[in-house]
């Protein structure tokens, strides 16, 4: 997945940041409120970590004016601040989650896995697509019952054209997904992962809508 990471401490901000590429996602990190709203304008992000705390924007005004303009990313918030109250605040200013530090990254991490499942209406963390069963919380792939191993980008873009199966993302969604702003991508690494997961799962799995992009075909 694609997030936004909105921590100005750097010490946490960096530990947070490699922690949740190890898992798999590409992190966009940003240290203020203000920066972290123009992001949100301009980008699109499958979840926000977010801080409260912020120079130049306070956290719990981001959160609100994200959902003051009708955008529904979920928001993850990440904090010091461990008053009940606070937690309040967060929760009914539109958070989906309210975790204090110091924080456990592998919790951080399911924490996330919990909000994104919550959102697209799944009880676990297995995405299931005819013969292909996909677990988003170990990454283990199977095929008609055999296990197939992905790379961690190989993983990615499978699990981006999973959640929204018959969709076409561009080209760019799915590099964000697998870069997001500091990668960089070579002209044609897209088109080589692709061509591996249609290898290893079936060349009619994937689908290409030419000059638009890539979407999953029907399950069967």
């Amino acid at each position: 997945m694609r997030l936004l990471l909105v921590e100005d401490d750097a010490m946490i901000g960096t530990a947070a940041r490699d922690g949740l590429q190890r898992a798999g996602h590409a992190i966009d990190w940003v240290r203020d409120g203000a920066a972290a709203s123009a992001a949100l304008i301009t980008d699109k992000f499958d979840l926000v970590v977010l801080d409260l705390g912020l120079p130049r924007k306070d956290g719990l005004q981001v959160l609100t004016d994200l959902r003051a303009a009708g955008d529904a990313t979920p928001v993850l918030i990440l904090t010091a601040r461990d008053a009940i109250a606070d937690k309040i605040a967060g929760l009914d200013a539109g958070a989906d989650d309210y975790l204090v530090k110091p924080f456990d990254l592998a919790e951080l991490a399911a924490r996330i896995r919990a909000v994104v499942r919550r959102r697209a209406g799944r009880a676990d963390s297995s995405i299931k697509h005819g013969d292909l069963v996909v677990n988003l919380t170990t990454h283990q792939v199977s095929c008609e019952g055999v296990d197939v191993p992905l790379s961690p980008r190989e993983f990615a873009i499978l699990a981006a054209l999973l959640e929204r199966p018959g969709a076409v993302l561009s080209r760019r969604q799915l590099e964000d997904r697998l870069y997001g702003w500091s990668g960089e991508v070579e002209s044609n690494a897209l088109e080589v992962h692709i061509h591996a997961l249609r290898k290893k799962l079936g060349h009619e799995l994937i689908r290409t809508v030419r000059g638009v992009g890539y979407a999953m075909t029907t399950a069967q």
